[in-house]
């Protein structure tokens, strides 16, 4: 068993007090993995990993009772989604179910309904890999103790990248509602000590490169406040969250599209969104396959073309059985499926994936 220290946060600074304190004896004393401190909200995978020694932390600050559950439509048409609102809860607000269907859809998509029930919409940000190396301690893994090596390059990779790997780290994030964010082209609310900053979701989660231990560019005193959301209602009319899995439920993506289109009084696409889930480190929204879309009629023949753009320089990890070059084939099929599902118009929110 590894000791570590519990608190329950009063308010937001006494939290970050302690999260700066903490920060400030790992810095001092690095030799020492576990001088960290981890803040405690639906626990749904930080408390997992903790069981199985895969996260060592000295605190673990209980942030629960904070104000920072609301999920709020504002005036001009956006959306902010406080950090420690529920994923059910955030999923079939009224609101969002209207105003943001592709949202509402991805996060139904993931988990189980009591894990929704738990898990938080930051903590949802803040999801580990589900890589089978990261979680054998027998194995290596660059993210588990960097330097060892990644054996998911040449190994067991079904569930791997295919897109912006590295040498170091072949895994995937596994959120599903990330996707989502991204394709709506979402905003975090940080805050530390030193203050306040706005983090572009595009560049809130990393690609591993020579760090593949780093998911985030989230600082460890930081702590995150809340989701915001531009108004995008012209984009409710025509989305959809498509998930391919091994198993219909409770199962992690091996490919998964959201997409959302703005179509014009002539039919053509004004505007659209794309984003895959499953195929690489972080959520992968490609801008430039959206630009080809626009001003384009929703046709097959077009989506194809931007299927092609976005899985340009897609490489395919592992061997035989064990390869995941089925993933690129299945990723261009499914961004032309959705993309011909949001054309026709967004499913009604049941609670059930299209897939």
């Amino acid at each position: 068993m590894n000791p570590f220290a519990y608190s329950k946060a009063a308010n937001a600074p006494a939290a970050l007090a302690q999260l700066a304190a903490v920060a400030g004896r790992a810095s001092a004393a690095d030799a020492d993995p576990g001088a960290e401190a981890k803040l405690l909200a639906g626990g749904t995978n930080l408390l997992d990993l903790m069981k199985v020694n895969l996260v060592r932390c000295h605190r673990l600050v209980d942030i629960n009772g904070l104000p920072l559950d609301a999920i709020e439509a504002l005036p001009d048409g956006g959306f902010r989604l406080g950090a420690l609102a529920r994923n059910a809860d955030t999923a079939y607000h009224p609101a969002v179910r209207e105003g943001l269907p592709l949202l509402s859809s991805a996060i139904l998509a993931g988990a189980s309904p009591q894990i929704r029930n738990m898990a938080t919409n930051g903590g949802n940000l803040l999801q580990r890999t589900r890589c089978h190396y990261f979680y054998d301690a027998l194995t290596p893994c660059n993210k588990r103790e960097p330097g060892t090596g990644c054996p998911a390059r040449e190994g067991l990779a079904r569930q791997h990248a295919i897109l912006g790997s590295s040498e170091h780290c072949v895994a995937v994030h596994p959120s599903d509602m990330c996707v989502a964010l991204a394709a709506l082209g979402a905003v975090v609310r940080v805050r530390s000590t030193r203050g306040a900053r706005d983090i572009a979701f595009a560049d809130f989660h990393r690609l591993p490169e020579d760090r593949p231990e780093q998911d985030t560019t989230l600082a460890p005193d930081e702590l995150i406040e809340h989701i915001a959301i531009a108004p995008l209602r012209q984009y409710a009319a025509h989305s959809v969250y498509l998930k391919l899995r091994e198993r219909q439920s409770y199962a992690f993506a091996l490919v998964s599209v959201a997409a959302a289109l703005d179509l014009g009084p002539d039919g053509r696409i004004r505007g659209a969104r794309l984003a895959l889930g499953g195929v690489a480190h972080k959520p992968w929204r490609d801008i430039g396959a959206e630009a080809l879309l626009q001003g384009q009629p929703p046709q097959t023949a077009v989506f194809e073309r931007a299927a092609e753009a976005v899985l340009q320089g897609a490489v395919p990890r592992g061997r035989g059985v064990g390869s995941n070059a089925f993933k690129i084939p299945m990723a261009r099929r499914a961004i032309v499926r959705a993309l011909q599902t949001a054309a026709r118009g967004t499913v009604p929110n049941t609670g059930r994936n299209l897939a």
